[in-house]
């Protein structure tokens, strides 16, 4: 399997453990909805956690892999982007995964952009509930209120 197929293919079976063995040690998780990035891989992993159960319906609906632009001349890792199709609370929601792979083949860096506003606006709210909930995931590592209110 390639490397960016790893990622998607757990995330279609929603396997967070084989997710999280995706993720590098050190990626770096963005997202408009939030002001400040999640740091780590355990941080991460506990926002994808919550990701996968907040989501309704989700799949993957087109995928590009590209080379990157480094000056490598292809010869680096791939970069990948992964359109979704979602509900949240019986919103349609319309995303992208943004990956970034390092050497070893690991997700360095996700950035996950949603659309539209009212839909985004509504996950970020949710996703910040349970995040900061302390009964929750534990989501150490990650920013504290740091998601968008309306």
């Amino acid at each position: 399997m390639t490397v960016p197929g790893t990622f998607r293919s757990a995330v279609e079976s929603k396997d967070l453990a084989a997710i999280t063995a995706a993720l590098d040690p050190g990626i770096e998780f963005r997202s408009p909805v939030m002001v400040k990035p999640y740091l780590g891989r355990d941080a991460v992993a506990a926002l994808l956690g919550v990701l996968l159960d907040v989501f309704e319906d989700f799949h993957y609906t087109d995928e590009l892999v590209g080379v990157p632009s480094d000056g490598t001349n292809g010869a680096g890792p791939p970069a990948q982007a992964l359109v979704f199709s979602a509900k949240v609370l019986g919103k349609d929601l319309q995303g992208l995964d943004l990956l970034r792979f390092g050497e070893t083949g690991l997700v360095t860096g996700l950035t996950v952009m949603v659309r539209p506003l009212p839909a985004a606006m509504t996950l970020a709210r949710v996703v910040g509930r349970r995040m900061e909930d302390p009964t929750g995931a534990d989501n150490a590592g990650g920013p504290s209120g740091d998601t968008a209110q309306p």
